[in-house]
């Protein structure tokens, strides 16, 4: 619906402009001021006046707001009355409804633990903040119906007739609301329903924004009660999560008792499986953690060593001694010198010899006495030799000894290492075995300790919680609800617009009633010739509009009628058949055989219509008409053929309408090549354009040297005659039309020609 005074400037000749140098041929030039205020000369023009009835100021579609507020003024006892009614009635209902008083407790969601109470392992940790969704769980157990229910109970708040309507009774209005549905029927609900629902109705509780702390509110006609129940509330919080807590240690502690006990069977079976394997398979564990067979290999090794070491040792002691005898050089061996006869012989021998020297002092080397000490003394060179022989002797055999004693031990050495290679396989499986119960006996010690501290939690009376309560409420003596003022305001505004409202549709309504009676007067009314003073403006072309409805009409005598200025014209009920049919309508071809600025006159005409309500835009591919340039705002702009040979973009070429919000594309600048809107992408143009606009409307002039498919794809046609065409051809053109593509053809009855002879109307709001 748009207002009578932005229509008059809309609402002008289509070719104001475009046709002025023909018309001043027509009508004498005045010098005149656009300002249509200004004092202008005045002359005087003899033309028809067409009847105006009291209706005719406002046209179809538009609001006369003076109209409306005359209608205010007139029927404001209408409006003053229910608004007052109802600024009485609020503040008589606000003092009659029993005041509630509100109380509010804080309680702040810290998350405190004592320390003493955590496990061992976990006492150099840093608990974790609580979060956002944490908090607002909270609050819904604030809410819940376990706390609700020991609230009730510890206030005794069943036994008060303000959660239970039941026990002062009901009243009329209440049982009439239960009765036709709207409210429910207390008598069908339990004792403890009534109660919950009267204290939820009176509980919120909601967390603070950016904090974690959970403000619990209660509303209540008794403002002490109100206050002990908020404290209530918050207590019963606390002693709800330390009952929670101590829940979740008996739980767990009866949890682990459970399993320890089926745990120490575990183990005691693990640990009897690995004695058993041991026995059967011989894999018993010495000294170090190693099996017999491994320790037994290890020695049979050292003594192997051992055996060839002493081996080697006597060998080389037995070679020494014999070199020693075979060269006659004195035995010097440490196992000949440490021997006990070969200290006796050689302390005989150095006895004999300073006996030797002694006597040899005084006898000569003939004297029997040196002769027997001579013999004595070689013979016991003789056992000395001979006593060296033995210990040589002695010692190979020590060396033949141990060369057996070798090859015993590595014989036994051998035997241990298949022996060992044997027992590796069952050495693995004894040492899953002794994983397996390592595993559970470590589990076992594990859910013993968590037994003994979940055990302790559960005797701690104590226990910390996740709040504290920081806030608690007080009684207060200012009513919380009704919000009177808020109330009355509320009641009294509302009354006042709508009853507005209600006078101001009606004037609506009754607006719209005679312009259809208007629209449908005889077109034979009588006509008068009436002299009238106007201002000599600049001249404006009009259409010429044809009166008729759907079928074409005999031509009547060119004459202005109110059938002539009304609204409801061809091109009008056109424009809103394309409305009404939206995307079906996107496209719209106008081409015919009038002349062509008859078919621009009329393509812009259609446009404007549609442009009232929608994203329009014009696409001028006959360029054989000034107009288009006549009535944009650029009229050097390029055009489609710029845009073909890339010397503009689509923001170059769109330009808008001097009159009205249509946009205008252009063929081209003066001169341009017509072989340019035959490319291929000229179908991608027009294709664009249809995305970024409600309609498109293509003047195609004749459409001679157009492509077929540029101007049908998915597009309706406006055909504009010759206004000496006659009814056969027209129908003919209209078939062959459809028969190339087009999917609905509109064939107008005659082209919209500039008209100095007739001018239509305009309406300007008083």
């Amino acid at each position: 619906m748009r207002l009578a005074f932005w229509r008059a400037g809309k609402d002008k000749a289509v070719v104001a402009r475009a046709v002025a140098k023909s018309r001043a041929e027509a009508t004498p030039k005045a010098q005149v001021n656009p300002d249509v205020n200004a004092e202008v000369e005045p002359k005087i023009d003899v033309r028809p006046a067409p009847i105006v009835t009291k209706h005719t100021q406002v046209e179809f579609g538009d609001i006369d707001l003076h109209a409306l507020g005359a209608a205010l003024a007139r029927k404001r006892g209408w409006i003053i009355v229910p608004t007052v009614l109802a600024l009485v009635g609020s503040i008589a209902a606000v003092n009659l409804v029993t005041p509630r008083y509100k109380s509010e407790s804080r309680i702040l969601i810290d998350g405190r633990e004592n320390v003493f109470l955590r496990p061992s392992s976990d006492r150099t940790e840093e608990r974790q903040a609580l979060d956002a969704e944490a908090v607002t769980s909270q609050v819904q157990l604030v809410l819940s119906r376990d706390l609700a229910r020991e609230i009730i109970k510890k206030n005794k708040l069943a036994e008060r007739p303000e959660f239970d309507p039941v026990l002062h009774g009901i009243s009329p209005l209440k049982s009439l609301a239960a009765l036709i549905g709207i409210g429910r029927d207390p008598f069908s609900m339990t004792p403890e329903e009534r109660v919950l629902d009267a204290y939820y109705e009176r509980l919120q509780a909601y967390a603070v924004d950016k904090s974690r702390v959970i403000v619990v509110e209660f509303q209540s006609a008794d403002p002490e009660l109100a206050a002990r129940v908020a404290n209530s509330i918050a207590d019963g919080y606390l002693v709800l999560q330390q009952a929670a807590r101590q829940e979740q240690a008996k739980n767990a502690s009866q949890w682990l008792a459970g399993e320890i006990e089926s745990l120490r069977k575990k183990v005691s079976d693990a640990e009897a499986r690995v004695e058993d394997f041991r026995s059967k398979s011989s894999l018993f564990v010495g000294t170090n953690n190693t099996t017999l067979s491994n320790q037994q290999m290890g020695e049979v090794n050292t003594q192997l060593n051992n055996a060839r070491s002493m081996k080697a040792d006597a060998e080389s002691k037995a070679r020494l001694i014999k070199e020693m005898l075979q060269s006659g050089k004195p035995i010097e061996a440490s196992e000949v010198v440490n021997s006990e006869l070969m200290r006796r012989l050689s302390e005989q021998r150095v006895t004999l010899r300073a006996q030797l020297a002694e006597q040899s002092s005084t006898l000569l080397g003939n004297h029997p006495r040196i002769k027997e000490l001579k013999a004595q003394l070689g013979d016991l060179d003789n056992q000395i030799r001979d006593e060296a022989a033995k210990i040589s002797r002695s010692l190979e055999s020590d060396a033949r000894i141990a060369s057996g004693r070798v090859d015993g031990l590595t014989v036994s050495l051998e035997q241990l290492k298949k022996q060992a290679a044997s027992t590796n396989g069952q050495d693995v499986q004894l040492r899953a075995l002794e994983r397996e119960a390592k595993a559970q006996r470590d589990l076992l010690e594990t859910y013993l300790a968590k037994y003994r501290e979940a055990n302790t939690r559960e005797t701690i009376d104590t226990a910390p919680t996740d709040g504290r309560i920081i806030s608690r409420a007080i009684v207060s003596n200012t009513p919380a609800y009704p919000k009177k003022l808020p109330i009355v305001l509320i009641a009294t505004i509302a009354t006042l617009l709508l009853a507005s409202g209600v006078v101001v549709t009606g004037e609506l309504l009754r607006q719209t009633a005679p312009r259809v009676a208007a629209a449908v007067l005889p077109a034979q009314a009588p006509v008068r010739q009436t002299a009238r003073v106007e201002p000599a403006v600049e001249p404006i072309a009009e259409p010429d509009i044809d009166p008729a409805l759907a079928e074409p009409a005999p031509l009547q005598p060119e004459m202005t009628t109110e059938a002539d200025v009304t609204e409801f014209t061809e091109i009008e009920r056109l424009a809103d058949k394309l409305r009404a049919a939206g995307a079906a309508a996107k496209k719209v071809t106008v081409l015919g055989t009038a002349s062509g600025e008859a078919i621009t006159l009329s393509t812009l005409t259609l446009a404007r219509h549609l442009a009232r309500e929608a994203r329009v835009v014009v696409v001028d591919l006959a360029a054989s008409s000034p107009t288009i340039a006549a009535v944009s705002v650029d009229a050097s702009a390029p055009g489609l053929a710029e845009l073909m040979q890339g010397e503009a973009s689509f923001a170059q070429i769109i330009t808008r309408d001097k009159l009205s919000r249509l946009h205008l594309v252009m063929a081209g600048r003066p001169g341009f090549d017509r072989s340019l809107l035959q490319s291929p992408r000229m179908t991608l143009a027009i294709d664009a354009l249809l995305r970024a606009y409600d309609h498109v409307l293509i003047d195609a002039g004749s459409a001679s040297d157009l492509p077929a498919e540029l101007l049908t794809a998915h597009a309706r046609a406006v055909v504009v005659p010759d206004a000496s065409m006659a009814p056969d051809a027209r129908t003919l053109m209209c078939e062959q039309l459809k028969a190339v593509g087009f999917s609905e053809v509109t064939m107008l009855n005659k082209p919209v020609q500039p008209s100095n002879a007739v001018e239509t109307p305009r309406v300007v709001a008083a």
